[in-house]
């Protein structure tokens, strides 16, 4: 089990933090991830896999005006 944005999630396979973010549409140029209480940069994306017991915040950012 991982803990993403405060939801237990169990994956049925490892994956590594980019196949997550693009298996869930997310926007890597528009989010920021906290891993562990870590800020992740986006260069280890794809090299950091989520394994049991992670916790992953994914933080969007939002514009206005």
């Amino acid at each position: 089990m991982v803990t993403i944005n405060g939801r237990e999630i169990e994956l049925k396979s490892p994956v590594s933090v980019a196949d997550y973010l693009e298996q869930n549409h997310y926007q890597t140029n528009r989010i920021a991830i906290e891993l562990n209480g870590e800020i992740l940069p986006k260069y280890q994306y794809s090299d950091t896999m989520l394994k049991d017991g992670d916790s992953m915040e994914i933080v969007s950012f939002v514009g206005g005006g």
